[in-house]
């Protein structure tokens, strides 16, 4: 007689610590992550060789308008005073940069950090001048002021961010509640009373450059997809390009730009050109491509990323090979065309497409207003082609900008 075989209880064991360590950094995306190891290093390198004295290489107006030191600019933003100002700083950037690189891709937030540090410190040599050089009342301490750090940049991304969701009030540590546009303004006022040596003028001007990059006034300095997509292709950024954690532009959102409140109407030109409504599409929540099967989509940080280990072929906006009613919907400009029998028998699937790891409500019956035809019409659409597009995804806002976008590229 055979002796029965005794079988495996079903054992669960949690994730050590160094599983959840690597799993934490594998999440953060290419840059981000670049930025926190650079951070980092560069602060530990200067405390083992004792570097305390940042004289050389902190942001200084004196020394940028005197001496022309403008490299003075971008190493400000990495160098750190404290381990926490550092550890601060990098906490606060991965959520913020994480998200935000995953709607851009890694090489456009590379561009736009650039962009903000720039900025910021215009602005920041700006004010102090005026401060100092004014008729009425001058003092020259903001222009010998030495400011170091990262949090400028980050001042920057979250009124950026606050802009991108779209919420009407934000939760200041957990404490109490505030309007989302006055947000940072709380921030800034709260670091100043709970910590010493905080640069005030530094993070206003944070404040500042983001509320201008929102409102669109960087729009001639952005480039298009294009100029993003040649620098990806190039054989120097190959060995980056090839990491699974590197976010190409392509899977990011298809502007060139994040949301600005810009009038439809303004235009670029040259390499820069770009269509405004792409960038108030962004404020519509947008569904995120991911590798890996996620049951909660956070509806903070809206947008599709792709990352090269995403399986070939694979459209960054979701959408399934028979979402091509789009184009048969968007070819016709009469209103009567929503009569024809085959579309209406079809636009449940157009309502269904899904992407992957990502699950998108429904809202099939709702009734659209006038005011939310109003909004997809001032991003630059063709009132014909609004009302077609959300018949065609049952009154759901997000869906018709998906199809309208889709396009218009």
């Amino acid at each position: 007689m055979r002796r029965p075989r005794t079988m495996r209880p079903n054992i669960v064991t949690e994730a050590g610590l160094p599983t959840r360590v690597n799993q934490w950094w594998e999440n953060i995306p290419f840059f981000t992550s670049a930025v926190v190891i650079v951070c980092g290093a560069i602060y530990f390198v200067c405390l083992l060789v004792g570097y305390d004295s940042f004289s050389e290489i902190c942001f200084l107006p004196s020394a940028v308008v005197s001496r022309f030191q403008v490299y003075r600019i971008y190493t400000a933003i990495l160098f750190h005073g404290s381990l926490l100002h550092v550890l601060f700083n990098m906490m606060a950037l991965v959520p913020l940069g994480s998200e935000l690189e995953r709607i851009m891709g890694s090489v456009r937030l590379l561009y736009v950090t650039i962009l903000l540090a720039t900025s910021n410190a215009i602005i920041h040599v700006f004010i102090a001048l005026l401060v100092a050089y004014n008729p009425i009342l001058t003092n020259g301490y903001l222009m010998n002021e030495c400011a170091i750090g990262f949090s400028g940049v980050l001042f920057s991304m979250i009124v950026i961010e606050t802009s991108l969701s779209g919420v009407q009030s934000r939760s200041v540590f957990g404490l109490f509640n505030v309007p989302a546009k006055w947000y940072a303004f709380f921030l800034l006022v709260v670091f100043q009373l709970l910590m010493q040596n905080v640069s005030l003028l530094g993070h206003l001007s944070g404040i500042v450059s983001g509320f201008a990059y929102t409102f669109g006034l960087f729009n001639f300095l952005i480039p298009g997809t294009s100029f993003y997509s040649s620098i990806e292709a190039s054989s120097w950024l190959s060995s980056c390009v090839r990491r699974p954690k590197f976010i190409v532009c392509t899977g990011g959102n298809p502007s060139g730009y994040i949301p600005t409140n810009t009038s439809s109407y303004s235009t670029t030109s040259g390499i820069f050109s770009g269509n405004i409504w792409r960038n108030l599409s962004s404020l519509m929540p947008q569904r995120e491509v991911s590798t890996q099967p996620q049951s909660v989509e956070d509806s903070r940080f809206p947008g599709r990323g792709r990352t090269l280990a995403a399986a070939q072929g694979q459209n960054a906006s979701g959408f399934h090979p028979d979402s091509n009613l789009q184009a048969r919907l968007l070819e016709d400009n009469s209103p009567n065309h929503l009569s024809d029998p085959a579309i209406l028998s079809t636009r449940h699937p157009v309502d269904n497409v899904a992407t992957t790891g990502a699950a998108v409500p429904h809202h099939e019956g709702a009734v659209v207003s006038e005011e939310e035809i109003k909004k997809l019409i001032a991003m630059g659409f063709d009132r014909t082609q609004v009302e077609v597009a959300l018949a065609a995804a049952d009154g759901d806002l997000n869906v018709a900008v998906e199809i309208l976008m889709s396009q218009q590229g």
